[in-house]
């Protein structure tokens, strides 16, 4: 699990490209638009070369480009045509590509020049909804599948975050415009996945909030403080890993206890919400089923 992959089965580049397993082998029999490996036991293998080449076909074909005209262009052909053909339209899917392929060669120009190439025609806002966001789903997918490893997602995780912190930074130095509540950021115990929480604070700072950003990992009685400091809090977190399924309502019930009283509100999002009790829910508790939904909120 922990192995960088340099070498790809089929089923790695149908995760990856979205193709079918059974198109890829039509593709390669009917036009020999890959050269796989083979093991001696004839079980196909593909290099990164080949994974680079299947992306930008499958863009192409995306933009309308018949498989068995790609088939007869040259090598170098290819990437130029979809340099070539990159607009707005198509932004999105050549983006994800990319930054795929950079995380795959663990390649950081890549990942910069990509970004950079988006950022010349898009905010920082639609970037992240249109692009990282779908981006980070696929590769909760590939990590769950084996496609990729630990290494690969940490590694374009952590220049996502990156690019947060930039943008983060040029907010924090605007004046605040909204006073009527003050939103506090904070992951439970032991939750370390922090990417969707730094883009909640990112929106709730566009939003001219004052915020307090706390990160992963903190133990409710800790939160209790900053009741001392500030009136009208909103309590965000976001629950990715933790608290384990079988936990998770004995957990709220205890951030409501700890937390909640007639100048405090609890807003809970992440993927272990949906095993969140509503029913027994303070009327100061708000479950949000995608950031999208508690940025609507704001």
């Amino acid at each position: 699990m922990n192995n960088i992959k340099s070498v790809f089965s089929i089923k790695d580049l149908e995760n990856l490209s979205g193709i079918k397993a059974h198109t890829i082998r039509i593709w390669e029999k009917r036009y020999d638009i890959l050269q796989p490996m083979r093991t001696d036991t004839n079980i196909r293998l593909y290099d990164l070369a080949s994974l680079q080449k299947l992306l930008n076909i499958t863009l192409l074909h995306d933009y309308g480009y018949k498989i068995s005209k790609i088939a007869t262009y040259p090598q170098e052909k290819i990437p130029s045509l979809v340099r070539e053909i990159i607009s707005t339209k198509n932004a999105k899917n050549h983006a994800i590509s990319a930054f795929k392929m950079a995380m795959m060669n663990f390649d950081q120009e890549l990942f910069f020049n990509t970004y950079n190439w988006l950022i010349a025609e898009k905010s920082f806002k639609e970037i992240f909804h249109h692009v990282f966001i779908p981006l980070m789903n696929e590769l909760g997918l590939l990590w769950q599948s084996d496609t990729i490893t630990p290494a690969h997602e940490h590694f374009v995780s952590y220049l996502i975050k990156q690019k947060l912190l930039v943008n983060t930074e040029k907010l924090q130095v605007l004046k605040q415009t909204k006073f009527d509540k003050v939103f506090v950021l904070s992951l439970p115990l032991n939750e370390i996945h922090e990417l969707g929480l730094m883009y909640l604070n990112y929106e709730i700072l566009l939003n001219g909030y004052k915020t307090i950003y706390l990160g992963e990992s903190m133990p409710i009685e800790n939160l209790k403080d900053l009741k001392k400091h500030f009136n009208s809090i909103v309590f965000v977190s976001y629950m990715t890993v933790q608290p384990e399924r079988d936990s998770i309502n004995e957990y709220v019930a205890k951030m409501t206890h700890e937390l909640i009283d007639d100048n405090t509100e609890l807003w809970l999002t992440g993927r272990l919400v949906e095993f969140i009790n509503k029913e027994e829910l303070s009327d100061k508790i708000s479950i949000f089923d995608s950031i999208s939904e508690l940025i609507d909120r704001i």
